[in-house]
């Protein structure tokens, strides 16, 4: 355990964001996503998992910790709902929050089709598997930079 650090960001976790670069993106998933053979064709090539953490719960530990790029619009992405792509599942409105309160103002996710958001799945730094069973729990978070001191 470290102070300040959210139990949920084990040490494989931990290495992988701190490791990541500006641009880089990471991908939070739910248990149906194909976490596994997704992350071997990531950055890592290896699936880092946080299974006792819902959607929302793994968010706002990522979050905790990672910035998220303020010079594009793609810096947060959702799945899209197969037939239904502007509707928003309760599980995206609960990462929809935790986004907001991270950032300090309303930041919408972009949305991105299905087979769309497999392929940059693909192309992430890292797959992140969650325990979240609820349908379209998949996100994928693009890092930003920390400002040096003034």
């Amino acid at each position: 355990m470290l102070k300040g650090i959210d139990p949920r960001l084990n040490a494989e976790i931990l290495a992988a964001l701190r490791a990541m670069g500006h641009g880089d993106v990471l991908t939070i998933a739910d248990a149906n996503f194909p976490s596994d053979s997704v992350a071997r064709s990531t950055v890592t090539g290896r699936l880092l998992r946080m299974d006792g953490a819902s959607g929302p719960e793994a968010a706002r530990a990522v979050l905790s910790v990672l910035p998220l790029d303020t010079f594009v619009d793609d810096f947060a992405m959702r799945m899209e709902m197969v037939d239904a792509p502007r509707e928003i599942p309760p599980v995206q409105g609960e990462v929809q929050a935790e986004i907001d309160a991270a950032e300090g103002r309303p930041r919408p996710m972009v949305g991105v089709e299905r087979f769309a958001f497999y392929d940059l799945a693909r192309r992430s730094y890292a797959v992140i598997q969650t325990g979240e069973r609820r349908f379209y729990g998949c996100f994928l978070f693009r890092k930003g930079v920390i400002a040096p001191d003034a």
